[in-house]
């Protein structure tokens, strides 16, 4: 019994520090599948000897207390509950008899089904219809009060209509996949600590202290249930429950599905799983809730987790490789990124054989060695991330895997800025290969059939040094190359030439400037008009454009008045490549404005789109209760619904013609 103890306390003392790190730090070192299998094995030790079950137990409480020197605290008016957890038919068996128990009716029972969004709980307190706050879950009883951040998530009413006077609306915060990957690849670039997965990009996110940061993220919202006011709803079930959340304008999550008994749930949730990478967000399982919320009622709560509803956890899918070898490859702008060549191995629908370890500190982090056995997943169910080191396995007298302390292709000595290691050698090979290909990449100037061969055989031949060099290049250059040719050479040549007039919203993302995308790019063709005009302003004028953040603004300004970079564009001028933006601006007349394009309009949607962002709107692709207008041609579908739904105003093409008259009118 002793030994029992000790186990217990020691896995309340571990479970508890990682709870810490998760709901507190957001900076996990466990994965989900080691925390549940620590969180099982005390479960079923307090089951087997109840008298070891303490207070403060994780099994016990909901979630950690919430920091107090960030945020203020709110009190939630009703509790919120986490889930119990279940891993098999089994376990989905014996819920569904615990559910018979505590009614006395006999099973099967109907049941609401929902993927269980890997993201952060959030609380919504609407007074007369207007959100009053906004809070984290916290530990159930008092969470975080970041209202002014989620005010800028998108999907989230700020009024409503036809609502009970109080009215909690419980859900989740999170990170869509793909703006999960493009903020770490821009962590990444500027060297800072990058988040393992979405759920913590989306807790980082939210937690910012600067609601402008929160906004560029792209954080979104699902909604799933109700606090105080839900008798007031006259809903009777979780789905009419999802219904009229869905109808008062919240999104919700679309693949939900009602089913009757457990052996429906487990098709139902094999069917899930099987789509699930197919979302655009990440989910860890699947929620099964009673249907009925007069039985919800009845079962009510234990002191943790409602006892009408359990996760269906996916199995999380981890493997065991070797470590062969650690490549540190040079970057555009001189970073130094490892990345581990591996053991190939089978994972989540595809073989895996690399592995980027990111920068120095993450390799010490792991204690990583030369042909360590390493466990590895998929870090947003995309993205192969190193889970830790299984040092057991480890070879005798295997070599730790260090830094190169000169440039891997120039042998210049690197320089440390922040965490990340920079060949400074602006002439270094690596770094001109990788600008120049990122110049000619679709996204920038679109140079097709500039290829990374060909790219190679141009610097090793001394016919460009840089980007610039591209537009001084001749025919008979080009022909004289192996494998090239006149026609060849002649199509290149042209594409080069055409590339002359992409336009300021291409030039800015071809010219490599950290944190600066193609979407960041648009946005400042678009404010400035021209590349002169954008050199002339200052960091307090870019940080007060739409989608840029103080740190970002600092960033833009001393790229481009780096000496190097001023010369860079100086020869890009005299080539004749265009630094004006091909949608200049008009003005502000649609300033604040958001519109959705719907159906089939006479014009391409993307030149409308440009037509109305030269005149200061945004052209959104969903519609939600931000949304101003929605332009409505034939057929429109799903999204005329919805705006009609939220009394959103729609507008034909010559409805919008009359609106953009009145606008730019009433500035003249």
């Amino acid at each position: 019994m002793p030994d029992l103890a000790r186990r217990a306390a020691e896995l309340r003392r571990e479970l508890n520090y990682h709870n810490y790190r998760y709901y507190v730090l957001d900076n996990p070192v466990l994965s989900d599948a080691e925390y549940d299998r620590l969180l099982q094995e005390l479960k079923a030790l307090e089951a087997a000897h109840p008298e070891l079950r303490t207070p403060d137990s994780p099994t016990q409480a909901v979630g950690f207390k919430p920091l107090e020197t960030t945020f203020a605290a709110i009190t939630h008016p009703t509790p919120l509950y986490s889930l119990d957890n279940a891993f098999g038919p089994e376990e989905i068996r014996l819920f569904e008899e615990r559910i018979a128990r505590g009614l006395g009716q006999e099973p099967p029972f109907n049941y609401a089904l929902e993927y269980k969004i890997d993201g952060l709980s959030i609380n919504l307190f609407y007074q007369n219809g207007v959100l009053e706050w906004g809070a984290t879950r916290g530990n159930g009883q008092v969470g975080e009060d970041v209202t002014l951040n989620l005010l800028a998530v998108e999907g989230i009413p700020h009024r409503l209509e036809g609502i009970p006077e109080r009215l909690e609306v419980r859900g989740e915060v999170y990170l869509p996949i793909e703006a999960f990957l493009q903020l770490n690849r821009e962590l990444e670039e500027a060297g800072e600590k990058l988040f393992k997965n979405p759920r913590n990009a989306a807790a980082g996110s939210l937690r910012q202290k600067d609601p402008r940061v929160t906004a560029t993220r792209g954080l979104r919202a699902l909604l799933y249930g109700i606090g105080s006011g839900l008798a007031e709803t006259g809903v009777r079930t979780q789905t009419e429950l999802l219904e009229y959340l869905r109808h008062k304008g919240f999104p919700v999550e679309a693949h939900h599905r009602s089913v009757r008994g457990a052996q429906a749930v487990e098709a139902a949730y094999q069917e899930m799983l099987a789509q699930r990478r197919t979302l655009p967000f990440e989910a860890d399982g699947v929620t099964v809730k009673l249907e009925e919320l007069y039985l919800q009622q009845d079962l009510g709560f234990t002191a943790k987790s409602p006892r009408f509803a359990i996760a269906y956890k996916f199995p999380a899918e981890e493997k065991q490789t070797r470590v062969l070898d650690v490549e540190f490859s040079v970057g555009r702008t001189g970073r130094i990124t490892p990345t581990a060549l591996l053991e190939p191995v089978a994972l989540e629908g595809s073989t895996v054989a690399r592995v980027v370890l990111h920068n120095e500190s993450y390799i010490e982090d792991l204690d990583l060695h030369y042909g360590d056995t390493v466990l590895i997943h998929k870090s947003g169910g995309v993205i192969p991330e190193v889970l830790r080191v299984i040092p057991e396995a480890r070879p005798a007298g295997a070599p730790k895997v260090v830094y190169p302390e000169r440039c891997p292709r120039c042998d210049t000595p690197l320089v440390l800025e922040g965490k990340i290691h920079v060949c400074p050698n602006p002439l270094c090979p690596a770094k001109a290969y990788e600008a120049i290909l990122h110049y000619a990449s679709r996204r920038a100037m679109d140079i097709q059939g500039l290829g990374d061969k060909l790219v190679a055989k141009l610097l090793a031949e001394g016919l460009i040094q840089d980007p610039s060099g591209l537009y001084h290049l001749r025919r008979e250059q080009l022909a004289n190359l192996e494998r090239m040719g006149e026609k060849s050479a002649e199509n290149l040549l042209a594409q080069i030439e055409e590339s002359k007039g992409r336009g300021l919203e291409r030039l800015l993302f071809a010219l490599g400037i950290r944190q600066v995308g193609d979407a960041l790019s648009k946005v400042l063709a678009r404010r400035f008009g021209s590349l002169d005009r954008l050199l002339e302003a200052s960091v307090e004028e870019l940080d007060e454009v739409e989608d840029v953040a103080e740190t970002t603004a600092r960033l833009i300004h001393d790229t481009l008045h780096q000496p190097a970079m001023r010369a860079f564009i100086e020869r890009l001028r005299a080539a004749g490549v265009s630094l004006e933006a091909k949608q200049k601006p008009q003005g502000n007349a649609l300033k604040g404005l958001t519109f959705v394009l719907t159906g089939e309009l006479s014009r391409p949607r993307e030149e409308l789109s440009r037509e109305l962002e030269a005149l200061g709107a945004k052209v959104s692709s969903s519609v939600s209760k931000k949304t101003s207008y929605v332009v409505a041609g034939e057929g429109a579908g799903s999204k005329l619904q919805k705006a009609q739904e939220l009394k959103i105003p729609v507008l034909d093409e010559e409805g919008l013609a009359e609106l953009l008259k009145a606008k730019t009118a009433a500035l003249e």
